[in-house]
């Protein structure tokens, strides 16, 4: 697998990675294609990080969910949107990092 990064998100988020310097992104407006996407890129091996934002993540929750329990790599980070962080009852990052790293972080 390269050691790369790709971003599935809405234009604006994927437009300002791509200024930032990550060359593979993919603009998304609905969770059939961001699933197809991930799916795409995750199948490819072509990535390590994929970064998506908490809405998307939200939308395709049992997609994740179901890939990250059976695999490490490439590891889906979620981000806020320009919206903002959305308010959350179970955190995806700490549970990321508990099973990673099997220690449970403290607010």
């Amino acid at each position: 697998m390269k050691s790369s990064i790709a971003i599935v998100a809405d234009a604006d988020t994927v437009t300002g990675f791509k200024l930032g310097g990550i060359k593979e992104g993919y603009a998304v407006e609905t969770p059939q294609e961001a699933e197809k996407n991930l799916e795409n890129l995750i199948k490819g091996k072509q990535v390590s990080i994929i970064i998506t934002t908490e809405k998307i993540g939200d939308e395709i929750r049992d997609f994740i969910d179901k890939y990250t329990k059976s695999s490490a790599l490439p590891m889906i980070i979620e981000i806020p949107d320009k919206s903002g962080p959305s308010d959350r009852a179970v955190d995806p990052m700490r549970d990321l990092i508990k099973r990673v790293i099997g220690v449970e972080m403290v607010k």
